[in-house]
């Protein structure tokens, strides 16, 4: 195997994870109109997955100008209005020391139109009080410059801060900060100075700069060049709040859905990146021009007819990796359950060997296992907050140890803060794991598309003849010659078996536009219809629909 790269994941990988035997990894990302998945594989099992809607608004990163709604003395918070259902919250400490400045400079921005006011003859007023009160810092209506930090979840809105931060590869940019710091993985001292001392010289005036781990030996023009696209990005903020209309407004949007999730999964050792879309594949590419110009080959553009995420057995290991029960070794499985406060995981051996004599070997060798797909799930689905694990009970203090030690080699893997205890007198072990956005759900059910749920269905043999009537109106009714067909795998295999198959046949009866492709997310006799740009035809009946 190739030497592990010097790079790591962007977001707090430990040194461990660096130094562990390098896997085969690749980024699977599907792109619909609707929604964008991104799935990380790593010798070929999935590990990370994430969705995110086109159309979905605050998101971690996102910047708005919004107005104070509430004041809460008693929590020493605010609730502000953002634009969601829910206003979003606001504490007294997330106002940052350098809040006056802020807003003084804010005044000025707004106060001309026409001009804008020069960051470098902004005033540094004191820091905030640390033991200060909102009610005092803070009117109902004023307006601020908010950054989310953490996504709704649950009955919750946003949570917000006032320390505004543009992220980038190598670098943070922290505005009224001044500050150059560098960070601590980084930890030859003569690199730290270099780094610090690089940026010192080339950062404006009232900006501080957080120097990341994968900069170091970074030359000078890359980090540079870095720098430059970030006060872009503060300064075309600056401009959208200068000219706001209303209230509240978006001021600044993280980079497009997939660069940005992108960012925080980016790994230059990847071997492959896949996408299924023209416009989205030149962007990563441009992308990785920019962070790794040596690996821009790695990002492929998927063409092929099977959906992309079936094509690398995604969709198969999203439907067994989901759900409340989840079978990993010999029979022995795991129950997930979510409530209100914390994630709930139970152990269950299943029908493994129970005797007497291998009690405690077997209790080991199945905890073992459900820890390492335990630590899995975690990364899957994202779990945040308290995670309770009731793991089969074992005598020996050893065996117990062994068990911790275990679960904490396959956490240095995840990139999310975390703290894990030993376990406790009741055989329970108590993870926490940091939550910025809700947990993953993939609901791994499947309607019944024949019965909808009435019990009793049509002749299955009588099926392909619904789809022809189907193709039929498609293309003598609405005269649209090209479009996709997707179908179940089992009755594409039906459809397509014979040297003059049913395909066949359709193709000679309504032209040879139509295309019969296999899609293994839809149930047995479900059905779709797509157009040569890739969206859905509605042919749903009306009992489908109700």
């Amino acid at each position: 195997m190739k030497q592990q790269s010097t790079y790591g994941f962007v977001l707090c990988l430990s040194e461990n994870l660096i130094k562990r035997k390098e896997v085969t990894s690749e980024l699977v990302i599907d792109v619909q109109p609707k929604e964008i998945s991104i799935a990380l594989l790593e010798d070929k099992a999935l590990v990370e997955f994430q969705k995110e809607s086109q159309t979905a608004s605050f998101n971690v990163g996102n910047m708005y100008l919004g107005k104070v709604k509430k004041i809460m003395p008693g929590l020493n918070a605010c609730f502000v209005d953002v634009g969601f259902g829910k206003d979003a919250f606001l504490h007294y400490l997330d106002l940052g020391p350098q809040f006056n400045s802020y807003q003084k400079y804010l005044k000025q921005v707004v106060s001309d139109r026409k001009k804008l006011y020069p960051m470098a003859k902004a005033s540094m007023l004191p820091d905030l009080e640390k033991e200060g009160t909102i009610a005092n810092t803070l009117q109902q209506g004023q307006e601020v410059i908010v950054q989310i930090v953490k996504e709704p979840i649950s009955t919750k809105g946003p949570r917000l801060t006032c320390e505004l931060s543009f992220a980038g590869r190598y670098l943070v940019l922290i505005p009224f900060n001044d500050k150059v710091s560098v960070s601590s993985k980084i930890k030859s001292g003569e690199e730290r100075a270099r780094l610090k001392q690089l940026l010192q010289s080339i950062k404006p005036k009232n900006f501080g700069v957080i120097v990341r781990t994968v900069a170091e030996g970074k030359r000078v023009a890359e980090l540079d060049g870095e720098l430059k696209v970030l006060l872009r990005h503060w300064e075309d903020m600056i401009t959208k709040v200068q000219k706001h209309d209303k209230l509240p407004t978006l001021v600044h949007e993280e980079t497009s859905r997939t660069v940005g999730m992108l960012r925080d999964l980016f790994n230059p050792s990847y071997e492959n990146i896949y996408v299924n879309d023209e416009t989205v594949f030149q962007e990563i590419k441009d992308y990785v021009t920019l962070i790794a110009p040596e690996r821009t080959d790695i990002v492929k553009l998927y063409k092929g007819q099977l959906p992309i995420f079936d094509n690398f057995a995604v969709t198969k290991q999203l439907k067994s990796s989901f759900g409340k029960t989840i079978s990993y070794k010999s029979g022995a499985y795991l129950i997930i359950e979510h409530t209100e406060a914390m994630h709930v995981v139970d152990v269950n051996s299943g029908n493994r060997s129970k005797s007497a004599n291998g009690q405690e070997a077997n209790a080991l060798d199945v905890n073992l296992g459900a820890a390492d797909e335990l630590a899995r799930q975690l990364r899957l689905r994202d779990m945040g907050g308290i995670i309770v694990v009731d793991f089969i009970d074992m005598n020996l203090a050893e065996n117990r140890q062994k068990l911790y030690e275990r679960m904490c080699q396959n956490m240095q893997k995840d990139r999310a803060k975390h703290n894990i205890l030993p376990l406790s007198k009741f055989g329970l072990m108590q993870i926490t794991r940091q939550r910025v956005r809700p947990a993953m759900d993939v609901t791994t059910d499947e309607t019944c598309p024949t019965c909808f749920g009435k019990g009793k269905i049509k002749s299955s043999i009588l099926f392909t003849d619904t789809l022809e009537s189907k193709i039929d109106y498609l293309v003598n009714k609405l005269k649209i010659k090209k479009f996709t067909l997707y179908i179940h795998p089992y009755i594409a295999a039906f459809v397509n078996q014979g040297f003059i198959s049913m395909k066949r046949k359709w193709q000679m009866k309504y032209g040879f536009g139509i295309k019969v492709v296999p899609d293994q997310s839809l149930a047995f006799l479900q059905y779709k219809f797509t157009d040569g740009k890739k969206e859905e035809i509605d042919m749903k009946e009306e009992i489908e629909i109700k």
